[in-house]
């Protein structure tokens, strides 16, 4: 039985990035998962605290995904709207930027920074833990900073989000590393590693375009629509 070109392409492409993920840790078995406990709202403070700027370099990741004018972006789990309020000045005036967070606190803090902040494409959104209650099929870019460990329906999550993508959207996810180079203070539950996200991510119709490792202490994954996922 022979395959494509364009199958033989992207499986050397997605084998080629495995091969530079795992290369740091040899550990990269895919235990049984339990999702973290949510983040309450009285954790503002670490959100926007000062030194995060240096520690998880926001502005690195928005270059990399270099968002432009009129882009239609989702940023879930977005608490204070740290990453949004940041989005919202490099999509605007013509692009919009969603909030959406489970916690009524966090949605009435993202307003409140963005009125002190003078933003107003920001639209911020009371989701469900099944439903982030997104526009279908509209989104250029769906950001997930530190977010996605503590989802406690991800599947549910995954297909919402998919659905939520223009057919060439994009989703970035970061999460702490779970073995090697990472933040100590990071508790184990709090961190994954990128054969945990394969695993779900993979199944759920979503495909590796890029894995990005230069980061302090956190993978930055770029997830794409599987176009070959029923």
């Amino acid at each position: 039985m022979s395959l494509d070109i364009r199958t033989i392409v992207k499986t050397v492409f997605v084998c080629v990035l495995l091969f530079g993920a795992v290369s740091f840790a040899q550990d990269e078995a895919t235990p049984k998962r339990t999702p973290a406990a949510v983040m309450s709202f009285h954790g503002a403070g670490w959100l926007e605290r000062p030194s995060r700027e240096k520690e998880e370099q926001p502005y690195e990741v928005l270059e990399y995904m270099k968002l432009e004018n009129g882009d239609m972006v989702a940023d879930i789990g977005c608490g204070t709207g740290y990453y949004a309020r940041k989005i919202a000045k490099q999509v605007a005036p013509d692009g919009k930027v969603y909030g959406v967070d489970i916690q009524p606190e966090f949605i009435v803090l993202i307003k409140e920074f963005c009125e002190k902040e003078e933003i107003t494409n920001v639209v911020p959104i009371l989701g469900d833990d099944d439903n982030p209650k997104l526009p279908k099929g509209e989104l250029d870019w769906i950001i997930m900073a530190d977010v996605y460990h503590e989802f406690q329906k991800p599947q549910a999550m995954l297909d919402e989000m998919r659905q939520a993508l223009k057919p060439d959207g994009r989703i970035a996810l970061l999460e702490y590393r779970l073995h090697g180079k990472t933040a100590g203070h990071i508790k184990i539950e709090h961190r994954m590693s990128v054969a945990q996200v394969l695993s779900e991510w993979n199944p759920a119709g979503f495909e590796l375009v890029d894995l990005q490792e230069f980061l302090p202490s956190q993978h930055l994954f770029i997830f794409g629509k599987d176009p070959d996922w029923e």
